[in-house]
C-alpha cells in the first residue's frame, strides 16, 4: 500500500522540523516517514526554502511547456519540409487543376458544323 504522497513545501517542512532541534527519528515518526526517505529529501532540498521550491516547480513548469512547444514546431518544420521535398523533385506533376488536364482547352459550339469552324482559322 502506498504511504502519503508529500508536496516540496511538505517536505521543506519537515526538513525544517528535524533542523529545529528535535530527533530525526521523533519527525519522522510524527509524519510516518522512513529514515531512508528524510534523508533523501535532505540530499534533494537540504539547503532550499519553501519559495525556492515554488520557484522551482514553477520553472520546471515552464520548461516542460517550452519542451512540448518545441517539439511541436520541430514537428511541423519536418512535415513542411517533407511535403516541399515531395513536390519539389524533378518528374512530379504540377498540382495546378489547369496544369493537370493533356492539353489547352477546347470549347465547342453546338450546332456549328468543323467546316465552319475550320474557315474562322
Amino acid at each position: 500500500m502506498k504511504g502519503k504522497r508529500y508536496t516540496t513545501e511538505d517536505k521543506i517542512r519537515i526538513l525544517r522540523a528535524a533542523d529545529s532541534g528535535q530527533a530525526i527519528l521523533d519527525v519522522c515518526r510524527e509524519h510516518n516517514l522512513s529514515e531512508v526517505s528524510f534523508h533523501r529529501w535532505k540530499r534533494q532540498f537540504g539547503q532550499m526554502e519553501i519559495n525556492e521550491a515554488r520557484r522551482l516547480k514553477e520553472l520546471e513548469r515552464e520548461n516542460s511547456e517550452l519542451k512540448k512547444m518545441l517539439a511541436e514546431s520541430l514537428l511541423k518544420n519536418r512535415v513542411l519540409e517533407f511535403v516541399c521535398e515531395k513536390n519539389s523533385k524533378p518528374g512530379t506533376a504540377p498540382r495546378s487543376g489547369a496544369a493537370r488536364s493533356r492539353g489547352p482547352a477546347v470549347f465547342r459550339a453546338v450546332g456549328v458544323s468543323d467546316s465552319a469552324l475550320s474557315s474562322l482559322h
